[in-house]
């Protein structure tokens, strides 16, 4: 039993909530043993969801999914990501899933999390966003691919000199939440929190999000990448890559074992529902009328008729 499993810190109370919603981020192809250790070698289906959220005027989006145009990528995921993967980006363009709800691409003024299949260049698209990365992000990632093409990281966020994105790293009041030692109240009044989740990448961050009924939605974008994981059946994958030698999803697996132990608390003991940015499991099981919630009839309809049989159970 951990630290965070055995000292309980109560949420802080407040009666404020957000509007959520899932969208439709695109896929590829997953292979099963780079997620979960000791596995055979099977491909699936891997989903990319993003969310929208919004606030007191506020409209955020956390994570973007993929975008179909490989301009938008960096020449080191061209090479060693998109080539592999046979992506597709969302049958509805995010734009479009937004204008569905009333919200004009302009309007849309935060962007969250910076790896590639979550986010990309946004001045286009969203030309009144600033992207908001974790703490640590800006010296795990820069100076990115304008300086070195093989370099991972986009160098149009991160160049000291000659990036076209604006984006800056959040700063401010850090204190605990639940089992996370190092929280944002985001908007002031409790209804969003930013927690610190290292592991993943430099900077990696999950969310709160209280809903209208009461309940919390923790928004775990990379933190996880199966619910197999965050339920423990399985430990996370190390596996080799021709011209990257040996590696994880995770740049630091213990570090996100971490992580996933204070989601897993989230969840168990203070009864999260969690939305993974990759796990397709509740759509399936339909059963968690809170998750379900954040879909509209589009994303219903894809549940049933599509994403059931992608494969994984």
């Amino acid at each position: 039993m951990t630290v965070a499993e055995r000292c309980l810190v109560p949420l802080p109370a407040t009666d404020a909530y957000v509007q959520l919603s899932l969208l439709d981020g695109g896929s590829f192809i997953g292979e099963i043993s780079k997620i979960h250790a000791g596995v055979e070698k099977q491909n699936f289906r891997m989903y990319n969801w993003a969310f929208y959220l919004s606030h007191r005027g506020r409209h955020i989006l956390w994570d973007l999914g993929l975008e179909q145009d490989r301009a938008c990528y960096t020449p080191w995921v061209n090479k060693f990501m998109l080539d592999e993967v046979e992506f597709v980006g969302p049958r509805r363009s995010i734009v479009q899933q937004l204008k569905e709800r009333g919200v004009d691409r302009k309007d849309v003024d935060t962007v969250f999390h910076a790896h590639w299949d979550h986010c990309r260049p946004i001045r286009d698209v969203f030309p009144n966003a600033t992207a908001n990365f974790g703490p640590g992000t800006r010296d795990g990632c820069s100076p990115g691919h304008m300086v070195d093409p093989s370099l991972q990281w986009d160098g149009r966020f991160f160049d000291p000199e000659h990036a076209t994105e604006r984006w800056h790293e959040l700063n401010g009041d850090w204190i605990a939440f639940g089992p996370f030692e190092k929280a944002m109240d985001y908007f002031g009044d409790g209804s969003f929190w930013v927690m610190q989740a290292p592991g993943h990448m430099a900077g990696n961050l999950c969310a709160a999000a209280r809903i209208e009924s009461g309940e919390w939605i923790l928004l775990g974008s990379d933190c996880c990448h199966s619910r197999e994981l965050l339920d423990g059946k399985f430990q996370i994958a190390k596996f080799s890559v021709p011209g990257l030698g040996k590696m994880s999803l995770h740049a630091d697996i213990c570090a996100a074992e971490r992580t996933i132990s204070n989601i897993r608390v989230l969840e168990r003991d203070y009864g999260f529902h969690v939305a993974l940015a990759h796990d397709a499991w509740w759509l399936k099981q339909g059963t968690d009328a809170v998750l379900m919630s954040l879909l509209d009839d589009h994303m219903r309809e894809a549940a049933q008729a599509r994403i059931l049989r992608d494969g994984r159970p």
